[in-house]
């Protein structure tokens, strides 16, 4: 097995074995938003000792494991994939997650104010991507399929796929800043000792819901979208013109 160099990406790192990202999750290192950083420079930033994050990836290495290997798909295979795993448990648990931190912030945010970031951060959150979703179903997600279909460059309003890209890898970046707001106004989601249990399930699904989103975003800004680029450069390098045209992003 070839030794894990510190100046690897920790988003290539989880895109060469999808169980390290366990290890990132334990150590709160971002590998999904934050996955273009170098490990060494993701380390420092946690006050990490790199050797020893190296060695509890390696041996992360070493266990069987049930995560997805996203990068042994397909482009085509991962969208359903992402559609169907992370798409579908957002439509799901989202309106469950809206009236519950509701509930909670109305309950107890006289006694705990932080829990006004918490419902304000969410409902930020559910907006984004209920939008966020609907735009790489409808828009962007047929475009990548179509391309590794046909082998034909795709446009959208006259440009590439970097431009739809860019802007999902934005909204990206403004949901996993509403993840750490929630996360530090809930002390790490951890229950304070007066929660009752609805304050209590409230945190296991927000916990629940930044796990899925963590594997969710790393799915396309480390895997799906870098590789569909490469694919729409190979493509565009290989043909003159011909490229398909659709507009909604």
């Amino acid at each position: 097995m070839a030794q894990i160099n510190p100046d690897t990406t920790v988003g290539e790192l989880v895109a060469q074995r999808p169980a390290r990202s366990r290890v990132f999750e334990t150590l709160k290192i971002d590998y999904c938003c934050g996955g273009k950083l170098a490990l060494s420079k993701a380390c420092a930033n946690r006050g990490l000792d790199t050797g020893t994050v190296i060695g509890l990836l390696e041996q992360a290495d070493g266990q069987a494991t049930d995560v997805v290997d996203a990068g042994a798909m397909s482009l085509g295979d991962l969208a359903d994939h992402i559609v169907r795993a992370h798409h579908d448990f957002l439509r799901a648990e989202l309106p469950r997650l809206d009236a519950i931190t509701e509930k909670v912030f109305r309950v107890h945010g006289e006694h705990e104010p932080r829990l006004k970031q918490v419902r304000e951060a969410f409902c930020e959150l559910k907006d984004e991507m209920l939008s966020h979703m609907a735009k790489e179903e409808h828009v962007l997600f047929p475009m990548i399929r179509k391309m590794e279909q046909t082998r034909t460059p795709q446009s959208c309003c006259g440009g590439t796929l970097a431009h739809p890209i860019a802007q999902m890898e934005a909204e990206h970046t403004q949901s996993g800043d509403a993840l750490a707001t929630m996360s530090a106004a809930t002390d790490g989601y951890t229950p304070p000792p007066w929660a009752c249990n609805t304050y209590r399930a409230m945190l296991d699904g927000l916990a629940n819901l930044e796990r899925d989103m963590h594997q969710h975003v790393h799915k396309e800004n480390n895997v799906l979208f870098p590789k569909a680029l490469a694919l729409e450069s190979q493509l565009t390098g290989a043909r003159a013109g011909g490229s398909s045209r659709c507009c909604g992003a």
